[in-house]
């Protein structure tokens, strides 16, 4: 029945029992030694109330038996009793909680016997037993028993209700907690699969252009003597490539798959399609260009694909079907920003407002894997994702 106390909580019990007795020590000393072997068993038992529920309230029932056997009247130190029985229930185990609700019973019970029989029957009230008042006798039990157990049953209440808060409290941290690790846990599965998936597509890039280098360089070492300036020309195409590869080789974060798909990777010039894609499945989609177009790397332009598709995607999933998307890419000679704007629905949370969802992670992933950067903004029902790809020098198309 003993529990984890902090030296700073049992120090603070043991002071704030110093000063109840000091309180209660004048009184006493009106009385004899039993109001003082009394007030010393009260004033242990708020000592190690939180140190030792049940070792509390056994010494507060043995200082009151020692109280009622020297036929003591009610003091000012019986107020301990409150406070041993009210951390019975907020901080006891389930035994010695359960205990304190039938000692407050008990305690009701052998109270009222206590001052509405013995002391008068002894003659140590002012209120006599005779059975010519039996009336008045029966009411005042009854009234003194239902101030007894309303009172003490009432302090046993108020420590179970604190006990409540402090377990609803401690779950609720709990599943907090919890819950933060699963997010956690998420994201990094979302993002893992998004690096998988990334390094597919880089696999392709790479391949391509490792294949279109070696079929120049073997052109070129065949031609060199014969025709010098088509040696050149096919020397100054595998310079472009290889830089382009470079590029692409620099994004890779995690290591690659070898597995070559059958499906050729997208570029710029695949948007019409999934634009015309998503709008057969009802999505009302505008696409709006500003300034000329800037060379991009093949994973560049993948990445300006791919997340323009995954947002697509989530206004298709999350937002308002029903009101146009808006897919507006601004070039420049840094590069190209992509920002796609939809209408969140109404009622629905939008995504990305709470933890991480399958796709946001991805779709920064892969800006950030470009040397860019993607933004999320949720402003007047509009959820906007703004994505920044820098332009690459000499790179494929």
């Amino acid at each position: 029945m003993r529990t984890t106390l902090s030296r700073g909580r049992l120090t603070t019990d043991i002071v704030l029992a110093g000063v109840f007795a000091l309180l209660c020590l004048p009184l006493a000393l009106l009385g004899n030694v039993f109001d003082l072997l009394a007030l010393a068993g009260f004033a242990g038992a708020l000592a190690v109330r939180r140190l030792s529920p049940g070792w509390s309230l056994g010494v507060a029932w043995l200082a009151a038996l020692v109280q009622m056997g020297a036929l003591r009247e009610l003091q000012l130190y019986d107020v301990a009793v409150l406070g041993v029985l009210y951390t019975t229930a907020a901080h006891g185990e389930s035994i010695v909680k359960w205990l304190g609700l039938v000692s407050a019973g008990v305690g009701s019970v052998v109270a009222t016997l206590y001052l509405g029989l013995l002391k008068p029957a002894l003659g140590q009230s002012e209120f006599l037993f005779a059975p010519d008042n039996a009336v008045a006798l029966t009411l005042w039990l009854g009234v003194t028993f239902i101030a007894a157990i309303s009172v003490l049953v009432l302090s046993w209440t108020a420590g179970l209700l604190v006990r409540a808060v402090r377990e609803s409290r401690e779950i609720g941290r709990r599943e907090e907690v919890a819950l933060r690790e699963r997010e956690l846990a998420e994201y990094r599965y979302v993002v893992e699969q998004e690096r998988n998936r990334i390094a597919r597509d880089m696999h392709d890039v790479v391949a391509h252009s490792l294949a279109v280098v070696i079929a120049q360089a073997d052109g070129a070492r065949f031609a060199a003597r014969t025709r010098p300036e088509t040696a050149v020309e096919a020397l100054g195409t595998i310079a472009g490539v290889a830089r382009g590869a470079l590029g692409d080789v620099r994004m890779l974060l995690a290591e690659l798959r070898h597995a070559e798909t059958d499906t050729p990777q997208p570029v710029l010039d695949d948007l019409e399609e999934l634009l015309a894609q998503l709008r057969g499945a009802g999505l009302e989609v505008e696409l709006v260009e500003h300034g000329p177009r800037v060379e991009l790397g093949t994973g560049h332009q993948i990445a300006v694909y791919r997340i323009v598709q995954e947002a697509l995607t989530n206004a298709l999933r999350h937002g308002d079907a029903d009101r146009p998307v808006d897919v507006v890419l601004a070039w420049d000679q840094a590069g190209v920003v992509a920002t796609i704007t939809n209408h969140v629905r109404l009622g629905a949370e939008p995504v990305g407002a709470r933890g991480a969802r399958h796709g946001i992670p991805g779709m920064r992933e892969r800006a950030q894997l470009t040397g860019g950067q993607l933004t999320i903004e949720t402003d007047d029902g509009r959820f906007r994702v703004i994505a920044r790809i820098p332009a690459q020098q000499g790179s494929t198309r």
